[in-house]
C-alpha cells in the first residue's frame, strides 16, 4: 500500500526568477522532494516556508500629541508566522511621546524573540 504524498507550491523570492518550487511531503509532514527551483537557495526558501513560515511585520504605534496620530514600524527581523497577531498586539499598546528618527528602537527584542522593532519615519 502506498503512502499519500502530499504537494505544496510556493513561488519563490529570493531571486528575480520567481521560481515555482513544489515541496512534496509524507504524511507526516516530511519533506520528501522539492522540485522547480533554479538554485540551492530557492529549495532553501521552500523548505522553510514549507515548516517553519517567517515574515517581516509592519504596523503602526499610537502618538501621544504631535500632529502625526500614529507612528509606522517594522520589525528589524522576521518572526514566525504564527506569531504575527500576538506581536501586532504587544506594539500596539505602545505610545510615543518624544522625538523619534527613523530607525530608532521603539521596542527591544519583541516578546524575546530576538528582533526589536523600529520607526519607519520620523517623529518631531
Amino acid at each position: 500500500m502506498s503512502e499519500k504524498m502530499n504537494e505544496n507550491k510556493f513561488i519563490c523570492i529570493m531571486c528575480p526568477l520567481g521560481c515555482e518550487v513544489t515541496v512534496r511531503s509524507d504524511a507526516a509532514r516530511n519533506i520528501t522532494e522539492v522540485l522547480g527551483n533554479a538554485c540551492k537557495k530557492g529549495e532553501a526558501y521552500a523548505r522553510e516556508e514549507f515548516s517553519a513560515p517567517k515574515r517581516m511585520l509592519t504596523t503602526t504605534v499610537g502618538v501621544e500629541g504631535g500632529y502625526m496620530g500614529r507612528l509606522p514600524v517594522r520589525t528589524t527581523g522576521f518572526i514566525a508566522k504564527d506569531m504575527q497577531i500576538d506581536c501586532a498586539k504587544e506594539i500596539s499598546k505602545v505610545k510615543i511621546s518624544k522625538l523619534v528618527k527613523a530607525g530608532d528602537i521603539i521596542i527591544k527584542d519583541l516578546m524575546g524573540l530576538g528582533v526589536d522593532v523600529i520607526a519607519t519615519k520620523d517623529l518631531y
